[in-house]
């Protein structure tokens, strides 16, 4: 082989190599950061992962708001109307979170089927609804034959 192409050649190599190594770190960073959505009803049926962080969200299902006096500790259910989920979360809520209100929590999953967040957010005005938490509404709705959110469209990003 002359060595001009060998030269080349074992540049090439070197930058295919260089670019496969920077392919699989970005990759592997990627998927330790991704957060996957899950519906009360996939969490109840063991379909969400414990001890990964997750996104879990609903409606907060009416009188289930529990406040501790002497903390900041919450805990209260997240429902689809087919299934819910106790939600633990340590931390001032957002102003708009309610009861009967959509929400969207970011944690883990326990090993006693306890959904404990570390960040809780509420929808923005009274015609939003977080775009996984109308579709995880609208297909528990489907499975019971009736509309559950109404005229509640999701919002677009």
């Amino acid at each position: 082989m002359h060595p001009i192409r060998k030269k080349r050649l074992t540049i090439v190599l070197f930058l295919l190599a260089g670019l496969s190594v920077a392919v699989a770190l970005t990759t592997y960073a990627l998927r330790q950061n991704i957060n996957l959505f899950y519906d009360p009803t996939q969490i109840s049926a063991g379909e969400a992962p414990v001890d990964v962080r997750i996104r879990a969200g609903g409606m907060v299902k009416e009188g289930s708001v529990i406040r501790d006096p002497d903390s900041l500790k919450v805990e209260f259910l997240v429902t689809d109307y087919s299934a819910s989920v106790p939600v633990e979360y340590v931390g001032i809520l957002p102003d708009l979170f309610a009861e009967g209100q959509g929400i969207v929590a970011m944690g883990r999953l326990n090993t006693e089927g306890r959904f404990v967040a570390d960040q809780v957010l509420a929808k923005h005005d009274e015609n939003y609804m977080p775009p996984e938490v109308a579709g995880a509404l609208e297909k528990a709705s489907k499975a019971e034959g009736k509309s559950v959110t109404g005229s509640v469209k999701p919002a677009s990003y």
